[in-house]
């Protein structure tokens, strides 16, 4: 399913001495399948944008459309069932008795058959990497990553075609973080999910999304295939960014090695063309 939002602005408090526009007339589509990443300083928009993909909340002007409907009036509800959004540590939002539980607990809300919740929960919890053994134990006695990977199954057993994650790796270990990255990663290609990151993580999105949308004070400064944004080195340095510190390595080694390619953007990139170049040598 495909996103596209046009005009859209967003006014915090509007009308009293705090009033503080988060949006300034955004214009995105992110087609179906599509993996885009969404990055900005803090303050920029990022986390406010992504929350009117499902209704969070409402434009003050402007429209968004899921999969081409405008996200208004009768259709509203089932295009939001569309949408699932994980938030930052998600895991907080952990609060039923058993993983089961928590992971049933919307379906339950929508009023499904116990039969097919069992079939869905089971399905879920081993889509996200997890033994079936764990359904029956607490959330809070889970590690970091198990606790990250039920509370994505809580959004993934309700079936949504766009996954939005803000900041899914926040707070996780090395290994943790590239365990659920590489589960993302698979759900994309597997289901192929439209999956919107929005991260500070510059070497996160080099490595897993195919376009980038940068945002600046409210505004799209930038959007483009994840090569070519990252190319900009000065003009992301301009509004506080940078490229993935690996970018940066290479162009250092460029000046004393001519020959290599520092088009870099991950550190299996820089790793092959080092090999590549220590062949050649």
């Amino acid at each position: 399913m495909s996103i596209k939002v046009t005009g859209l602005t967003y006014v915090y408090m509007k009308g009293t001495p705090f009033e503080k526009i988060a949006l300034d007339n955004i214009d995105l589509s992110i087609e179906t399948g599509e993996f885009v990443g969404i990055i900005g300083h803090t303050g920029s928009g990022k986390s406010t944008l992504v929350q009117h993909f499902n209704g969070l909340l409402k434009p003050t002007s402007g429209s968004v459309y899921i999969n081409g409907e405008k996200l208004e009036g009768k259709r509203a509800r089932e295009l939001k069932r569309q949408v699932g959004i994980v938030f930052q540590y998600p895991e907080h939002q952990l609060f039923e008795e058993t993983v089961y539980k928590d992971i049933a607990f919307g379906l339950i809300k929508r009023g499904e058959e116990e039969n097919e919740i069992d079939k869905k929960v089971r399905k879920t919890v081993r889509m996200v990497g997890l033994s079936e053994d764990i359904l029956d134990k607490s959330p809070f006695e889970l590690s970091g990553g198990q606790k990250r990977r039920v509370a994505m199954a809580g959004i993934l057993v309700l079936e949504p075609s766009i996954l939005v994650l803000d900041e899914p790796a926040a707070g996780l270990d090395p290994r943790g973080r590239d365990e659920i990255f590489e589960l993302i990663s698979n759900l994309h290609k597997s289901n192929k999910m439209t999956v919107v990151l929005v991260s500070h993580s510059m070497e996160d999105v080099a490595k897993y999304v195919e376009r980038v949308v940068v945002m600046n004070k409210g505004r799209i400064e930038m959007c483009g295939p994840v090569r070519s944004v990252f190319n900009k080195i000065d003009e992301l340095e301009r509004i506080g960014l940078a490229a993935p510190q690996i970018t940066y390595l290479m162009k250092r080694l460029k000046e004393k090695i001519p020959e290599i390619n520092d088009n870099i953007l991950t550190v299996g990139e820089a790793k092959a063309e080092l090999e590549k170049y220590i062949r050649k040598a």
